[in-house]
């Protein structure tokens, strides 16, 4: 009976701060082949990583690709593009 009578207060707690939680979290209703998904899974807990890393990391990536500036940070290199400018300025 406490099973039954946790059940129902989990519930009226859940419906309570449904629109809470809308607001502040977005779930995608997606699928991929299960094959690629086993990889993908595997991967993730060979690797410690979790699937909110996964997609935080893609659209990362993919940003980098689309943005100079970003994949010029992302990597690292930004240190070397300040000198760059100076270089340009010295050869004016």
């Amino acid at each position: 009976m406490e099973k039954k009578g946790r059940a129902i207060k989990d519930k009226r707690y859940e419906d309570k701060h449904k629109e809470e939680r809308k607001a502040k979290c977005m779930v995608w209703g997606t699928s991929i082949p299960r094959e690629k998904a086993e990889k993908i899974n595997e991967f993730l807990k060979r690797y410690g990583y979790t699937k909110v890393e996964l997609i935080q990391a893609g659209y990362e990536e993919l940003l980098a690709r689309h943005d100079t500036d970003f994949a010029k940070l992302k990597d690292g290199y930004d240190d070397f593009f300040g000198f760059e400018e100076i270089d340009k300025k010295k050869t004016e």
